[in-house]
């Protein structure tokens, strides 16, 4: 079986500002000290994720910040995240981080799909729920993307399990809100949308996602190797994107789960590739 050149399309970077001052940065966010506030809570620079890309055969990464709450550091970690794409321009896809909730997200959106930016994303609500406030403060970047025909990256849990930092989610009907107040965007729920893909055996929801996408981020952590397999019989395998939240777990570990329930080496080069470049209208060629 190949083994194929990945895109990863759920990475973070952090400049060395804010690798450098965690402690300020986490005085200034709670959910950043949550996540990050640990000093074994690993960061990467653009540098430093290239080469791991290098070393791990990945094509191209979607690479992003973090939510934070403060607009302002979102466009200056944005601002990072566009630099970092222009010195790697063949190898890392921006997506721009922003807080729905604060003032001026819709600008935010705007000026960073001006200067690059191939999709919204990672977002998320920690400390809220998706409600019809949200819905509301979404609607301005859901219209700038529909427009430009890009993806909205969001994080979701699942509301079951065990617990860890990040993890907030406690009600699968918040995904299904935001899916039917913005049908006609393109959606990709993070860590495979919660365990959400699940109820797509309803024929509702089945029509309902028609435009959404899952990523595979923090599986290993969460499900056995047999999802990859379960969820393309459910959802369809050219709806799942391989995603991994490096520096979280480097993609080697995906792609060994992946070949150890699927294994059909298209329905591989789909989830590991083929689907993300369809999405995101990259043409990649094998290093």
């Amino acid at each position: 079986m190949t083994t194929p050149w990945m895109v990863d399309v759920h990475t973070h970077l952090f400049p060395d500002w804010v690798q450098q001052n965690r402690r300020d940065y986490a005085k200034r966010d709670d959910v950043f000290k949550e996540i990050y506030g640990d000093e074994k809570a690993r960061m990467v620079n653009a540098d430093e994720m290239v080469r791991t890309m290098n070393d791990q055969a990945v094509a191209v990464s979607v690479v992003f910040g973090f939510p934070w709450a403060d607009q302002g550091l979102n466009r200056e970690h944005n601002d990072y995240i566009l630099e970092a794409a222009e010195k790697y321009p063949n190898r890392l896809i921006p997506f721009a981080c922003l807080n729905p909730l604060a003032a001026g997200a819709g600008e935010e959106a705007s000026r960073c799909i001006a200067k690059g930016a191939r999709g919204i994303g990672e977002i998320a609500f920690y400390n809220g729920v998706i409600d019809e406030e949200v819905i509301t403060c979404l609607r301005p970047v859901m219209d700038v993307l529909r427009e430009a025909g890009l993806p909205l990256l969001i994080h979701t849990n699942e509301p079951v399990g065990h617990v860890y930092p990040g993890k907030s989610m406690k009600n699968l009907r918040e995904i299904e809100l935001l899916v039917q107040n913005f049908p006609d965007n393109t959606i990709i729920l993070a860590h495979w949308g919660g365990g959400i893909l699940f109820f797509e055996l309803m024929k509702e929801l089945k029509e309902l996602f028609k435009n959404v996408y899952y990523d595979t981020a923090a599986s290993p952590y969460l499900y056995q190797p047999q999802i990859f397999d379960v969820a393309g019989r459910i959802i369809g395998y050219d709806r799942i994107l391989l995603g991994t939240d490096y520096p979280l777990i480097r993609p080697q570990r995906y792609l060994k789960q992946i070949t150890d329930s699927v294994k059909d080496e298209e329905k591989i080069q789909m989830i590991c590739r083929e689907n993300a470049a369809r999405l995101l209208y990259l043409k990649i060629e094998p290093n």
